[in-house]
């Protein structure tokens, strides 16, 4: 269970996610007017270029850790616990997460291909353009980065129950190798059976011959 150590990280990532997402709709009203129109528009577009931002380097962590532990979780869980118990809910949200994943992989594919072919065409042009480059490639990962924000909290919670729930059943699974082997030990320690009686000894030719 290699993957349960990023879970973590995915936790803090999904929270990070929200936090951007958060902080910019507490003041995002602040640059529109009362039809809900920007009327600072440069304040506006740089408040979205920041959250953007700031949500793309937590979905680089979804993207560097996310499949592992999706796959590890779903190898992990049994049937019963899609039907019910206490990550039920979370294993049914993960539906969509493989969708957000595979998209926001391809955005970061494409923009890192877009870099290495500014280097190639221009040489120089990566330092001009790519803080540009970068922002749209924010904001077209923006909505698999919402996505991930509702998805990412649900992967984190279903590796953390399922890993736990392995150390809870580790120590019986010991427990039982160990008796199997105190038994085997044992068996292997018992005396040998005796050794058979020796047949009796012949009786003398002159005797034999005796009626």
């Amino acid at each position: 269970m290699a993957w349960r150590q990023h879970v973590p990280s995915l936790a803090s990532a999904a929270a990070g996610i929200r936090q951007a997402s958060d902080a910019w709709d507490a003041i995002s009203d602040s640059f529109c007017g009362t039809d809900n129109w920007p009327i600072d528009e440069k304040g506006y577009a740089d408040g979205k270029v920041k959250r953007d931002a700031e949500a793309w380097a937590h979905v680089e962590v979804f993207l560097d850790h996310g499949p592992e532990v999706l796959a590890g979780v779903r190898a992990a869980a049994s049937g019963p616990d899609y039907v019910e118990g206490p990550i039920s809910e979370d294993l049914r949200r993960l539906r969509g997460i493989d969708t957000s994943l595979d998209r926001a992989a391809k955005i970061r594919q494409e923009w890192d291909e877009v870099l290495v072919l500014m280097d190639a065409s221009q040489p120089g042009s990566r330092a001009m353009y790519a803080s540009q480059a970068e922002e749209i490639r924010n904001s077209e990962g923006w909505h698999y980065a919402d996505e991930l924000s509702y998805q990412g909290p649900a992967l984190a919670r279903a590796g953390d129950y399922l890993a736990s729930r392995a150390d809870l059943e580790q120590p019986s699974q010991t427990e039982r190798a160990h008796a199997a082997l105190a038994r085997s030990t044992a068996g292997s320690r018992r005396a040998p059976p005796a050794s058979p009686p020796a047949p009796p000894a012949a009786m003398p030719t002159a005797l034999r011959r005796s009626r």
